[in-house]
């Protein structure tokens, strides 16, 4: 399973920062920001709970929406 949310990350080491607690708490999951995208994509791959995801995204204080 795939989930692509929207973020409002915009710099690079913020989404370094992020992927590499997203990987620390979730190690069975993959993750990739696309910042070059309009949307500043956050792409999830596995076998995925959302609100655990939710939960870890809103820790980092960041904006985000999941796309469908």
């Amino acid at each position: 399973m795939v989930e692509i949310f929207k973020t409002n990350v915009t710099d690079p080491k913020l989404a370094n920062e992020i992927l590499k607690g997203l990987a620390s708490q979730f190690p069975e999951l993959q993750f990739n920001f696309d910042l070059e995208d309009c949307d500043q994509i956050l792409r999830i791959e596995g076998n995925i709970c959302l609100e655990k995801i939710r939960n870890s995204l809103n820790s980092f204080g960041i904006d985000f929406v999941l796309i469908d």
